[in-house]
């Protein structure tokens, strides 16, 4: 699969972005941009989310190979990784299973774990998503209006409409491939798959106000990542880079800038 992507600029050693569930390379714009002044970025839209193929598979083994496919295709022999959730499980896939392609990696609050189904709210946003009757939606402030009871948080709303499209005909679609997300949930829960270690260098940044790494989490963190080290972020929650966007570049940049 040929996944879309954005190459903000030419300038550095190349940076890939692997954004979250239901996101796109779009969420990460800000970033991407001021990474660029020192970096090659560029933004991936993961199968089945943003403007990237649509497919009945997904798991982490997949979608792994989808990046690798897109640093072969690109001409690139290593890349530094930024992904976050999901996209963090993906590139910890990549690290495990093909290791040669990464030179530097930076996982945003999610850890190597298979996650029980109470951690977040995504059956509830999901729910909504299919409810909601594209055929009479009018306008983006009507689908946030419908979608209110089912996701509380209206920047989490605002993040979803983002996936809200115009079609040819002049109505609205979901451009993200929900029919697959909604089947395949269960796989993106789980763990890497990937067998071994990833013996360089790692970071993971996490929000003190989220859940997704946990103080037990540090041994099987250590078990796959030996190099790990975790940074976190005061007074942010799971989108810590948008709760605290200048802190979370301070952070990453410096890692980044880091000598092996």
């Amino acid at each position: 699969m040929r996944l879309n992507f954005h190459r903000y600029s030419e300038l550095g050693k190349p940076l890939l972005i692997l954004h979250g569930l239901f996101g796109s390379l779009g969420n990460w714009g800000w970033h991407s941009k001021e990474l660029s002044k020192h970096y090659s970025v560029i933004g991936v839209d993961l199968r089945n989310h943003g403007d990237s193929p649509h497919d009945k598979e997904l798991n982490y083994p997949v979608m792994a190979l989808d990046v690798v496919k897109l640093i072969e295709s690109l001409g690139l022999s290593s890349v530094a990784i930024i992904g976050h959730s999901m996209g963090g499980k993906v590139a910890m896939e990549l690290a495990l299973q093909h290791p040669q392609f990464i030179e530097k990696l930076v996982v945003v609050d999610i850890a190597p774990i298979a996650y029980p189904d109470r951690i977040d709210s995504h059956k509830g946003i999901i729910d909504g998503m299919k409810a909601l009757n594209l055929s009479e939606v009018k306008n983006r402030g009507e689908a946030d209006i419908f979608l209110a009871p089912y996701i509380e948080e209206e920047p989490t709303r605002k993040f979803i409409l983002t996936n809200l499209v115009h079609t040819k005909e002049g109505g609205y679609k979901w451009r993200l491939n929900l029919a697959a997300i909604e089947k395949n949930y269960g796989n993106l829960r789980e763990k890497p798959t990937g067998i071994g270690t990833y013996e360089s260098a790692i970071l993971f940044v996490k929000g003190a106000l989220s859940n997704y790494i946990k103080p037990e989490n540090e041994a099987e963190i250590l078990d796959l990542f030996p190099n790990a080290q975790v940074k976190i972020i005061m007074q942010a929650g799971h989108w810590l880079h948008v709760d605290k966007p200048q802190a979370f570049q301070k952070i990453v940049s410096g890692f980044l800038a880091e000598k092996d």
